[in-house]
C-alpha cells in the first residue's frame, strides 16, 4: 500500500523539522519545503494527501496556494499555520479554502489530532450522498446541498441563516454527516434554552467542590463534542458575558471547566444557526462583532418555504409517509393546491404540524383542503387612495352592524383573525415558549394564556 504524502511548507528550518519528525512518526511521507515557490515545483511532481503550510512565506503570503490547491487539487485537505491568536488571517485562510487552521507555537498533539481528521477526509467519503435527506429540487435547495457538500470538506465554523423551520438544524446535522468527523458526536445546543446562571456550567463543565451543589465532577457540552460538531442555535440569544468566553473557546481549542486550574484542549467543529440577523445585532450591539466574525466564516443560507413552492408537494410526500407509514391517507388535488397557494411563515415545521393536524381531523381517508384548515390570508390595508374612493367626502360611513369590505367579516372578526396570525406568528418564532412569546408580544404570561384560550389556540 502506497504510504500518503505530505507538503509541510515552513520557512523557520526547526519548525519545519519538528513537524516533518512527528507526521513522519504518524507513517506519512512528508516532503518539506521553505518558499511558495518549491510548494508549487513539489505539486506540479507529485499528488499529496494533505498540505500544511505557514500563511507569511519569504516570497509572499500562501493563500493563493491554498486557492490553487482547493481548485487543481480538491482531494487535498490544507491546513494554515498562523501567528498565535491572529484570528483574522486565520478566518482569511478558512474563507480561501483551508481545512483548518494551527496556532504558533505549535501544539503537537492538536497538530496530529487535526493530521488525523484530515486523513480520514480523503480516506472515509460516504458511500451514501446524505444531503438527498434535504427534500427538494428547486434551485435555492439544490444550491443548498452543493455549499452543504462544500462545507463537510472544511473545518471552518458555518452560520446557518433562515427563518425559523427553515430546516437549519437538518443543514447542520448533514454537514457533519458529510464530514470526516461523522463518527463522532453531534451536540446540538439550543442556546436559548439555558439559564444564563449555568451556561457556563453547560457549556465548559466542573470540578466537584467548585461551587454549591457540585458534588461531582461535570463534563460540559464541549467535552461531550469532542472529536465531533456542536450546533450553536439562537446563538443570539447568548448574553455577551457569555459570548466572550465562547470566544476564547472556539479561538483557542481550549475550555477551563469551573475550578479548573488548567485549560484542556477540544477537538469540536462549531456550527451556529439563527433565525435573527446577528449583523443587526453588533450593530445595535446586542452580540460581540469578534465572536461574529469568527463564527461567520461561511454563511449557509436556507430559503424559505415560501421561495421554493415547487417543492411543497415532495415535501408533503415525505412527511406524510412519516405521519402514515401503512399509507391509508392521501391528500386530494385541492388540498395540494391550497398548501401550493399558502405562504407558510412558519416553513417546514409549519407544514408537518398542519398535516399531523389534518391527519389527525380528517374524517376520511382523503384529506381535503378544508382539513388543513389553514390560516386565512391577512387582508391587505387600503391605500389612503383607495379608502377615499370607497368613502367619498359627505358620504356616510357603513353602519356598524354591516360587515366590512375586508373579506365580508365584521370588524370584530377582522381584528380577532390579526391577532390570532400576530399570536401564531409569535410563537412560531420562538418554538411555542409561551413564556417568551409573550414577552415579544408585551403582554404578561396570563395575558396570553387567556387569548390562546380564547382564540381557540393549542
Amino acid at each position: 500500500m502506497t504510504t500518503p504524502a505530505a507538503l509541510v511548507v515552513e520557512d523557520e528550518a526547526d519548525l519545519r523539522e519538528l513537524i516533518e519528525l512527528s507526521l513522519s512518526g504518524m507513517d506519512l511521507d512528508v516532503v518539506g519545503v521553505g518558499t511558495l515557490a518549491e510548494a508549487h515545483e513539489q505539486l506540479a511532481k507529485r499528488s499529496f494527501a494533505l498540505c500544511l503550510t505557514d500563511l507569511r512565506l519569504p516570497d509572499g503570503m500562501s493563500l493563493p496556494l491554498v486557492e490553487k490547491i482547493g481548485r487543481d487539487f480538491p482531494h487535498t485537505p490544507v491546513a494554515v499555520l498562523t501567528a498565535y491568536g491572529n484570528v483574522e488571517t486565520a478566518v482569511q485562510a478558512l474563507k480561501a479554502g483551508a481545512f483548518d487552521f494551527v496556532a504558533k507555537p505549535v501544539d503537537i498533539s492538536q497538530l496530529r489530532s487535526l493530521v488525523q481528521t484530515a486523513l480520514r477526509l480523503t480516506a472515509n467519503l460516504p458511500a451514501e450522498d446524505a444531503s438527498t435527506r434535504l427534500i427538494g429540487e428547486s434551485p435555492a435547495i439544490l444550491q443548498a446541498r452543493a455549499t452543504i457538500k462544500k462545507l463537510a470538506r472544511s473545518q471552518a465554523p458555518v452560520y446557518v441563516s433562515g427563518e425559523s423551520g427553515s430546516g437549519k438544524e437538518l443543514a447542520a446535522r448533514l454537514i457533519h454527516e458529510l464530514s470526516p468527523r461523522a463518527s463522532g458526536p453531534f451536540v446540538p445546543v439550543n442556546c436559548g434554552a439555558i439559564p444564563a446562571e449555568l451556561l457556563e456550567s453547560e457549556f465548559f463543565g466542573h470540578k466537584k467542590g467548585s461551587f454549591t451543589g457540585a458534588t461531582v465532577d461535570k463534563p460540559g457540552l464541549f467535552q461531550a463534542a469532542d472529536g465531533g460538531t456542536m450546533l450553536l442555535d439562537e446563538v443570539a440569544d447568548l448574553p455577551l458575558s457569555m459570548q466572550v468566553k465562547l470566544l476564547r473557546a472556539i479561538q483557542e481549542k481550549a475550555i477551563r471547566p469551573i475550578g479548573a486550574h488548567a485549560e484542556q484542549a477540544v477537538d469540536v467543529r462549531i456550527i451556529s444557526a439563527t433565525h435573527k440577523n446577528l449583523h443587526e445585532l453588533v450593530d445595535k450591539g446586542e452580540f460581540r462583532q469578534d465572536l461574529y466574525y469568527r463564527i461567520n466564516v461561511i454563511e449557509l443560507p436556507m430559503p424559505p418555504l415560501s421561495e421554493r413552492r415547487e417543492d411543497i408537494a415532495p415535501l408533503t410526500r415525505h412527511i406524510l409517509a412519516k405521519l402514515d407509514p401503512a399509507g391509508r391517507t392521501s391528500l386530494s388535488d385541492d388540498a395540494y393546491a391550497a398548501l401550493a397557494e399558502y405562504d407558510f411563515p412558519g416553513n417546514i415545521r409549519e407544514l408537518e404540524n398542519i398535516l399531523e393536524r389534518a391527519l389527525a381531523l380528517a374524517e376520511g381517508d382523503v384529506v381535503h383542503a378544508e382539513d388543513l384548515r389553514l390560516p386565512a390570508p391577512r387582508p391587505a390595508t387600503p391605500a389612503p387612495s383607495a379608502l377615499a374612493a370607497m368613502n367619498p367626502a359627505g358620504s356616510a360611513p357603513p353602519a356598524a352592524s354591516e360587515p366590512t369590505a375586508a373579506g365580508g367579516d365584521s370588524l370584530e372578526d377582522y381584528i380577532e383573525q390579526l391577532e390570532r396570525e400576530r399570536i401564531l406568528k409569535a410563537l412560531e418564532s420562538h418554538r411555542y415558549n409561551k413564556t417568551k412569546t409573550a414577552e415579544a408580544l408585551g403582554i404578561t404570561f396570563r395575558a396570553l394564556r387567556y387569548r390562546l384560550k380564547k382564540l381557540g389556540i393549542e
